[in-house]
């Protein structure tokens, strides 16, 4: 029998989940992230309960969970700019390797983007590494297409990360 993935919001008390998958992906893979594990070791944990309990019920940002028989397993943050252009993020996006078979991270980028297309936007945003060629065509699969907008990596300055754009329809589904 196949393990069933779900994928739920963040609750407000799961502060010490965020933590855990947070820093989970960090150890995995140090390269993807704009953040260094070191750094996610010296935030206080009761942070993660602030951000936990703020992305439960905020109209612009949100954290998803994708759990596999009840156990966490993966996270997507997704958010909505306050800048002029209030453009849409998806960021953060991690599946634990034992169940990225499994399609979990095509499951939490689709709902990140629904609820975003939820709160009213066309357009979903994603900054990728441009070092990291498995996530470069996991997000092409599923529609993103680049921008043309590169930058340094905040946490890896001598890297460059590109944005990439998936144009959102009310009819989707997927």
């Amino acid at each position: 029998m196949s393990p069933s993935l779900t994928v739920s919001r963040i609750a407000a008390q799961q502060g010490s989940v965020l933590r855990e998958l947070r820093t989970a992906s960090l150890r995995e893979a140090p390269y993807a992230f704009g953040e260094t594990l070191e750094d996610a070791l010296l935030v206080d944990p009761s942070s993660f309960d602030d951000t936990a309990s703020l992305h439960a019920s905020s109209p612009r940002l949100a954290t998803f969970l994708l759990y596999t028989e009840g156990h966490p397993c993966g996270l997507v943050h997704a958010y909505i700019e306050e800048a002029p252009n209030e453009r849409a993020f998806v960021s953060a996006l991690w599946v634990a390797p034992a169940v990225r078979h499994l399609r979990g991270g095509e499951l939490l980028v689709n709902v990140a983007s629904r609820w975003l297309a939820q709160q009213g936007v066309a357009e979903v945003h994603a900054w990728i590494s441009e070092e990291n060629r498995t996530a470069v065509r996991f997000y092409e699969r599923l529609g993103f297409g680049p921008t043309g907008d590169r930058r340094a990596m905040p946490s890896h300055e001598q890297e460059a990360e590109s944005l990439f754009v998936r144009h959102m329809h009310p009819e989707e589904d997927d």
